[in-house]
């Protein structure tokens, strides 16, 4: 067969589709719908790249800080950027104070000038937020005047909190201290950091298994209205086309919808794009500038889809016979075969073993292995749903009226109701599976703070010039506070130029050592000696008991060799005490409890010094009360909350990009299968009106839909959850991680996806009764 023909007839098809009259535009119409959801968010998936890349590049280009051990010195083109970072109830506000040093000093990227004293610049997003009714906290804790707005390119997000005051007198200190001085922002020599090759692969896995399900919905949506259309083209046979050119005619009138899916497609995406920026999901935004798809990948995608739809129109009318006189659809079909269709998940399967046990130590996993594996896996899906559904319909007997009417009709046509739920089935299943590696593999990116957040709620890092005493009060005074422990820390070593062997030393008033460990007595002057009871290296707390004996000579703050320091010299005082560990201490401490007259006064600017702060929890925005006290008493305190675990930022934003993706993906899944459920129904509604024409109650007809839908469905979630099982031991076989199912997680997937049916199910009950009218019967 010549190209030619191959183009004449699917032009021919193309043709019928667009002037077909008012039933083949609906039946295009629909199919483009379908076919333009699914194009919509598969060039949101290809603009993903572009949304990482281009907010690593701001992050990037405003960075600063540079940890480094010296002070830069003063000049005309240097700054002074002091870190003011906070919250406001769950969201982050990005804060920075500027100190110009010269004429030539570096703008960040975002502003045009520098904010003089009691002056910001703010992103939108915060100066609407600080101009609500409910943000007077806030607005203390920010008191300075708006005078404009952070530019785009100073912003990784449309919805960031972020703002740039004007300061005088910072003082910078080195080693990543709060005030740095700059002669430039971002990172002049930035490092490649190792990839985790589990990380890898779990994205290898969220790409695939998010986008399957919309390439299932595209297959699905190319073919609706196929019954009506298959028996139109049994007029072509009556007019002399044979049946090889019908199903070409047949392909050409899915191009067609699939064509102009494409438009409606870009369409709504171009929508969303604009959308995007009022819209915030799990704390992430982005511009609309971002969401710039790769030509490479949109080129891909508009050749795919109509390529799909022309095969899939092809593969599906294999088991039709259109003769002249009628379509052969209604007469009893072949049993489906199940050997071809177990292949597809056992080559899955066969792909991904070659990879058990890798783990993070054996080098990345085969990205074509494991997108191979997963994908068939999933297609596995697709394949067996069909065969379990004949099956099992085939074996239902008789029931209520209601019953025996959606039994019929599944046992008529099977294969429409696998296709309505297949999408729905593979999204599940590959959530599952996902859900078992999350689970899974979290232990190795969490670990323990080694805080108790009963003791204490929260932890303000105070700078060098703050009275950490005069602080520890104004926080008990704060409203909401119950208590508050002031505490300056540092080490000490037998050498000025050791630090390696250096001991803690914790300075506090008698109350605050009495939160860290059992005390024989105290008062101000006193010196407690405390070692760690837990700790494993004996040989350390072995050195450490040597460097604690009384008038023994130490320097405090060591420093290495290369290093100009300002250690201290002291000696350990002869009426040293022994002090008791307590179980439930504030932090897990070793070395020297100290008082404060104890230590010298120039000892004081070598110390960290922080308040723990216990909250009332019955007190309304406490935590903003404690904010807002930081924010008066010292401009560059950090102030954050006590957990007791945390977790690898890696691992949280690759969790997040899940559940943003399963956002979209579930939306899509909710909207494909309404319109497929009304197309269904448009195609029964001469059917429906002859049911109701003789008698039969609307209330019948009504849970015989449901029916129709509820047993496809939890035949699709039993695969589905079988599959997901499967899928997910094998990928944490692949991490070497033992195997454990999180029960609640399954019920939670397939619950999600059981509801998305019965709310697209509940949708189309008011089409249907429109439709269960016996003016559906009249005809031309």
């Amino acid at each position: 067969m010549s190209a030619r023909q191959w183009s004449r007839d699917l032009a021919m098809g193309a043709r019928f589709a667009c002037t077909g009259g008012r039933e083949g535009w609906v039946r295009m119409l629909l199919t483009a719908v379908g076919v333009g959801l699914g194009v919509a968010l598969l060039l949101l998936t290809t603009a993903l790249p572009n949304v990482i890349s281009a907010r690593h590049d701001v992050e990037e280009a405003r960075q600063d800080y540079n940890f480094a051990t010296t002070i830069r010195p003063k000049a005309d083109n240097t700054v002074l950027v002091g870190s003011t970072d906070t919250k406001w109830h769950t969201k982050d506000i990005r804060g920075r104070l500027l100190e110009p040093e010269g004429p030539r000093a570096p703008l960040p990227p975002g502003l045009s000038r520098f904010p003089a004293k009691g002056e910001m610049v703010v992103s939108p997003a915060l100066k609407e937020l600080l101009a609500s009714d409910g943000a007077k906290l806030l607005r203390e804790r920010l008191p300075y005047r708006i005078t404009g707005t952070i530019g785009n390119s100073g912003l990784i997000g449309s919805q960031e909190l972020a703002y740039y005051a004007g300061a005088e007198g910072m003082v910078p200190r080195a080693g990543g201290a709060r005030v740095e001085r700059l002669d430039a922002f971002g990172d002049p020599h930035p490092t490649t950091e190792k990839a985790d090759p589990v990380l890898l692969m779990m994205t290898l896995v969220v790409f695939v298994v998010l986008l399957m399900p919309v390439a299932v919905f595209i297959a699905a949506a190319v073919r609706f209205g196929g019954e009506r259309r298959d028996r139109r083209l049994a007029a072509l046979r009556l007019v002399g086309s044979d049946s090889r050119m019908t199903r070409r005619i047949a392909a050409g009138e899915a191009l067609a919808g699939a064509l102009l899916g494409l438009v409606v497609g870009t369409a709504f995406f171009l929508a969303g794009r604009q959308v995007a920026s009022s819209v915030e999901i799990l704390g992430e935004s982005v511009f609309p500038s971002y969401l710039n798809p790769s030509p490479a990948l949109v080129a891909l995608v508009a050749v795919a889809v109509p390529a799909s739809a022309v095969l899939v129109t092809l593969f599906a009318m294999r088991g039709v016979v259109i003769e002249p006189l009628g379509v052969v659809r209604a007469a009893k079909q072949a049993r489906r075969r199940l050997w071809w269709r177990l292949l597809l998940p056992l080559a899955g399967l066969a792909m991904l073993y070659p990879m058990v046990g890798n783990g993070r130590d054996s080098g990345n996993f085969n990205q074509y292995l494991v997108v191979g594996g997963v994908m068939l896996l999933l297609v596995g899906v697709t394949a067996l749903l069909p065969w379990l559904v004949e099956r099992v319909v085939a074996r239902l007997g008789s029931g209520a009226v209601s019953w025996q009417l959606a039994v019929r009709r599944l046992q008529l046509s099977s294969g429409t109701a696998a296709r309505m739920v297949n999408g729905i089935a593979v999204a599940v299943a590959g959530a599952i599976a996902l859900q078992m590696l999350f689970a899974g593999v979290q232990s190795q990116y969490t670990k323990s703070t080694g805080r108790d957040p009963s003791r204490a709620q929260m932890e303000v890092d105070l700078s060098d010039h703050t009275q950490v005493a005069l602080a520890g009060k104004e926080f008990k005074r704060t409203k909401g506070v119950r208590a508050s422990v002031a505490l300056s820390t540092g080490t000490f070593s037998g050498q000025r130029r050791d630090p390696d062997t250096s001991v803690g030393l914790t300075v506090g008033d008698c109350a605050a050592l009495q939160e860290l460990a059992h005390l024989p007595s105290c008062r101000d002057g006193d010196v407690f000696a405390l070692s760690n009871p837990d700790a494993s290296d004996t040989d350390y707390d072995a050195a450490m008991r040597a460097q604690l004996r009384p008038g023994r000579h130490v320097y405090i703050d060591p420093t290495y060799s290369d290093t100009r320091g300002r250690e201290v010299s002291w000696t350990v005082p002869a009426g040293l005490q022994q002090a008791g560990a307590r179980k439930d201490s504030l932090e897990n401490i070793s070395g020297l409890l100290v008082t404060p007259s104890a230590l010298p006064a120039k000892a004081a600017p070598t110390l960290s010094r922080r308040v723990l702060v216990r909250l009332d929890e019955s007190v309304r925005d406490a935590e903003e009360h404690v904010r807002n006290t930081a924010a008066r008493l010292d401009p560059v305190a950090d102030t954050y909350n006590w957990t007791a675990i945390e977790q690898s930022t890696k691992y949280t934003s690759l969790r997040t990009g899940l559940f943003v993706g399963a956002a979209c993906v579930l939306a899509l899944i909710g909207a494909s299968l309404l319109v497929s459920q009304l197309e269904q129904l448009r195609e029964r509604r001469k059917l429906l009106s002859s049911l109701v024409a003789f008698g039969t109650r609307r209330r019948t007809l009504g849970l015989s839909v449901l029916w129709q839908t509820a047993i496809p469905i939890t035949l699709g979630l039993l695969l589905a959850s079988t599959v997901g099982l499967t899928l997910g031991a094998v990928l944490l076989k692949m991490t070497a991680t033992p195997v454990t199912v999180d029960w609640s997680s399954v019920l939670s997937m397939t619950g999600v996806g059981a509801a998305v049916v019965l709310a697209v199910t509940v949708l189309s009950l008011p089409p249907l009764l429109r439709l269960m009218r016996p003016d559906g019967l009249r005809t031309e």
